[in-house]
């Protein structure tokens, strides 16, 4: 029997999980958040009309790098905002009011810039809260992404999320280049421990070899399918010694992991905020760029060089798309048309921001103004370790079953704490998945996968216990069991048959 040493309880019953959860400092965030039953799950209309059983049990929510769920204060603050366009109309812009929580909408996206570059490790000068992550990779691209004749490859991973991919894609076709021959795939070693992910030494050995011709490089801080956290300081760092701009995809780290953007160096870097920042679906996006690339100077002439007697103006800033939420404040309203970009990131904002979107987003700032992201680390990796360790138990008892027992399951995500998050990725065998999330979510238990055998469990460390993960593990048995003996079949469920006829949601999740 497995025991925690201090008082001999066992850490695979129930009893042990809700022990920790007593114990945990940090328990109590949870009460910030709202928790679906597994009746308001299992049902099709929004409330219910029946009297309280145990549907009313909270349902054991481990998605959060999906869908982060809606913390309590959301709800005020979005009536708060409604209010104040139905009271004040176009006055809202600027009225301040003194019974609401929320700044005057010029300065939404202002006002949530602190408390978002302290969880990107930014200075505030570096963050803007802006557009959706595609929306501000593109616009990044179009400024950082400075193809020569010599260097004009990017290089991003071999199983990037289709957007980033697409991005690249696309910016290289504007420049008119083949992505065939422009755009170098990373993939894990054939022979590596784990075929699945990338070691840091394959990652900075490809980028010397194709550095001479390499004009950016793109990666995730956290890869979606595997849930691998990639070593930034250390890629970032190579890739500048090489003359390699670096920009991050941070929609799976950016309040799931401990972030130092500023520290590190990095270029650029964009997210989310519907996953870990619990900001709701579709929510506005951020992005980070480093204050060496926002300063703002005086404008120059200089001679071309090309073509004669022509000159090229150096506007004093860094080349981008711009719009008019990115011009000088003290000018925006001027209607001059004489563009002159706020220093730092926020001058590469283009449109007055949604205040639905960003007031939402502010909501959960707020709860995250209550501890730290180094704290939710700690606590991000003792609930990873203790699922993986139930896990590794499981597998063992599989293998120990009568005749022929065998495991049904591998864990992808590398075990080593520094190169995971929040997510454990389980490959499933094959012809399994089905059966396991019907299982999952008859039991009132939500996770997510990814075709074609894996399901994704995040225990977010703001709102999910102990008790969650065991109770996970419990109903996961039971779900390998009915799978392996092909029980259930009939199941559906929405996680994996969902959207499947509509704007590939299998790629949204």
């Amino acid at each position: 029997m497995a025991t925690n040493g201090s008082n001999d309880v066992d850490i695979f019953t129930e009893a042990y999980a809700t022990q920790q959860d007593a114990q945990d400092p940090l328990s109590h965030l949870r009460s910030n958040f709202l928790i679906p039953s597994k009746g308001d799950l299992a049902r099709k209309t929004l409330r219910s009309d029946q009297k309280p059983d145990q549907d009313d049990e909270p349902s054991i929510y481990l998605c959060g790098n999906s869908l982060g769920l809606q913390p309590t204060i959301t709800r005020k603050y979005m009536q708060q905002y409604l209010d104040t366009w139905a009271s004040k109309g176009v006055y809202g812009h600027f009225k301040e009011i003194e019974d609401s929580s929320l700044v005057p909408w010029l300065h939404v996206d202002d006002d949530c810039v602190p408390q978002m570059a302290k969880i990107v490790g930014a200075l505030p000068s570096e963050v803007a809260v802006m557009q959706t992550l595609t929306a501000n990779l593109h616009l990044m691209m179009a400024s950082f992404y400075r193809p020569t004749k010599e260097r004009y490859k990017i290089i991003l991973e071999g199983k990037a999320f289709p957007s980033d991919h697409y991005a690249v894609e696309s910016h290289l076709r504007h420049h008119a280049l083949d992505p065939s021959g422009a755009m170098l795939l990373l993939t894990p070693s054939p022979d590596s421990p784990n075929p699945h992910t990338l070691t840091t030494p394959k990652i900075l050995s490809f980028l010397t070899l194709h550095a001479p011709t390499t004009a950016l490089l793109l990666l995730p801080g956290i890869q979606f399918y595997t849930g691998q956290a990639l070593d930034i300081p250390a890629i970032t760092s190579h890739a500048h010694a090489l003359g390699i701009v670096v920009g991050w995809d941070l929609a799976h780290a950016a309040g799931n992991l401990e972030l130092r953007l500023h520290d590190w160096g990095v270029d650029f870097a964009v997210w989310c905020s519907y996953k870990y920042l619990n900001g709701g679906p579709g929510g506005v996006g951020g992005l980070f760029v480093h204050e060496r690339h926002g300063e703002v100077g005086e404008a120059s002439s200089s001679s071309s060089g090309k073509g004669g007697d022509g000159e090229v103006q150096d506007v004093g800033y860094r080349p981008r798309l711009a719009g008019w939420w990115g011009s000088s404040k003290s000018s925006r309203f001027a209607m001059t048309n004489s563009f002159v970009p706020i220093p730092g990131a926020a001058g590469f904002q283009l449109s007055n921001p949604s205040v639905a979107d960003t007031t939402a987003l502010r909501a959960s700032l707020d709860v995250f103004k209550l501890t730290s992201m180094e704290a939710l680390r700690v606590r991000s990796l003792k609930l990873t370790g203790y699922l993986l360790d139930l896990l590794d138990r499981l597998a063992e008892e599989q293998e120990k079953e009568e005749e022929g027992g065998e495991r049904c399951f591998s864990i992808i995500t590398p075990r080593e704490p520094e190169q995971r998050g929040a997510q454990i990725s389980v490959l499933l065998k094959s012809g399994l998945l089905d059966v396991v999330m019907a299982s999952l979510e008859a039991a009132g238990v939500v996770v997510d996968e990814r075709r074609p055998d894996v399901i994704r469990v995040a225990p977010a460390p703001l709102y999910n216990t102990y008790k969650d993960v065991f109770v996970f593990v419990k109903e996961f048995r039971l779900a390998c069991q009915r799978a392996v003996r092909g029980e259930g079949g009939h199941g559906k469920s929405v996680m994996v048959n969902g959207g499947k006829e509509a704007k590939g949601w299998s790629e949204v999740k």
